[in-house]
């Protein structure tokens, strides 16, 4: 438990905070990796680069400062973290060292304003929020080591086969080397991919959605290829280009706490763009499998036909369905784009509904549904990147 003195001098460093919050976690970062750069193999390079990673922090930050008397109002943004971070294996030991450096990164920044006083409360701050996400993920750990087949962070996966699903999507299924039965996931959940390029210094992660209902031997992910150039490109280029059949990857167990309850019998609406339409086959897929009666609405944008991933598959399952609708529109091909109006015709009344895709379709889909007056509490929504890039009105 944190004194109120303390509690009173970190909530009195928010404005500050809200300030100079980007321009911390970028030193914090710089120092850091600088000290430290084996964590280069965890941390996602694409997002560093971008900023995007050094904002997300900030953000988290601010929010720990802002809520340090009630912390459990961020532990929903703390359980998604925390499968983050179960997915890339970080280990309890790393929380000293980012603790050091965040510190370090604030006197640095604030300088004299950065009152020893300051810096002793941050640092007694710090060590309950680093214990709160150390409680979590060891729970997430342990889970997942006694799951039947489980394992903790990393395992070797070979891969089975690689199907072309589109001009710019592909699939890769994945099985154990050691032969072992996989642990089960719910249809939403990722794995994070850790590969190991030929010229890059740090192993490189990526998370990818599973892309179909549970198998007992093989996992799917369908990747779309970036542009190699960016830096989002590296690892799918890899993937599509270098690795084939027979070519051995390293996995993570599933993770994540975007996902449909396949046990529900709610109605569900599925909205998706692009390559955000792999976790919405796992969904589809499985409510195919074992509860064909569930209303559900597949709804997805693509740019053109070539760039479709899964048409005849989705044929398949909405055939199979016994209440089921379909609407996909090309927007390179006279379609459009999914708009307030589509939504509000096509959106299942009463719908738990599930959003992937691009930032700029998940900031416009999402906003129109909380203008079209579904509850945020409805609205689920993936996001491979700091959910802080999506400006989301408040639903009312």
């Amino acid at each position: 438990m944190l004194s109120q003195e303390t509690i009173d001098i970190i909530k009195s460093t928010v404005p500050v905070l809200e300030e100079h919050g980007k321009t911390i976690t970028t030193v914090f970062y710089k120092n850091m990796f600088e000290a430290h750069p084996e964590l280069l193999n965890v941390f996602n390079h694409a997002n560093q680069s971008q900023g995007r990673q050094q904002t997300a922090l900030a953000n988290t930050v601010y929010a720990a400062a802002a809520n340090i008397d009630n912390l459990e109002a961020i532990l929903p943004a703390v359980i998604q973290i925390a499968h983050k971070h179960k997915s890339l294996g970080i280990t309890e030991d790393q929380y000293p060292i980012v603790g050091y450096h965040l510190l370090g990164a604030i006197k640095e920044v604030l300088g004299d304003a950065a009152t020893p006083e300051i810096i002793s409360a941050w640092g007694e701050a710090y060590g309950v929020i680093a214990d709160v996400f150390i409680s979590v993920e060891k729970e997430m750990y342990e889970q997942a080591e006694a799951m039947e087949g489980g394992w903790r962070t990393f395992k070797a996966f070979t891969v089975a086969d690689k199907v072309v699903e589109s001009d710019v999507i592909t699939s890769f299924y994945l099985k154990p080397v050691d032969g072992n039965q996989l642990p089960s996931y719910l249809p939403g959940q990722y794995i994070t991919v850790r590969v190991n390029i030929p010229g890059e210094e740090y192993t490189l992660n990526r998370q990818y959605s599973l892309s179909q209902a549970l198998e007992e031997d093989v996992y799917r992910i369908s990747v779309k290829r970036e542009d190699e150039c960016e830096p989002n490109g590296k690892v799918s280029t890899y993937l599509h280009r270098n690795v084939n059949v027979g070519d051995e990857i390293e996995v993570s167990v599933p993770a994540g706490d975007f996902y449909l309850d396949p046990e529900s019998t709610t109605p569900v609406t599925l909205i998706s763009g692009g390559v955000g339409i792999t976790p919405m086959m796992s969904m589809y897929e499985t409510i195919a499998r074992i509860s064909p009666e569930r209303p559900v609405a597949f709804l997805h944008s693509a740019r053109t036909r070539a760039h479709q991933a899964f048409n005849e598959r989705i044929t398949e399952l909405d055939a199979s369905l016994e209440n089921s609708s379909v609407a996909v529109l090309y927007s390179e091909e006279g379609d459009g784009f999914i708009t307030k109006d589509f939504l509000q015709e096509k959106v299942l009344e009463g719908s738990d509904i599930y959003v992937c895709g691009p930032t700029p379709f998940m900031q416009a889909v999402i906003n129109y549904l909380y203008e079209l007056g579904h509850p945020e509490e409805k609205v689920h929504y993936e996001f491979f990147g700091p959910k802080a890039e999506l400006e989301l009105v408040t639903a009312s």
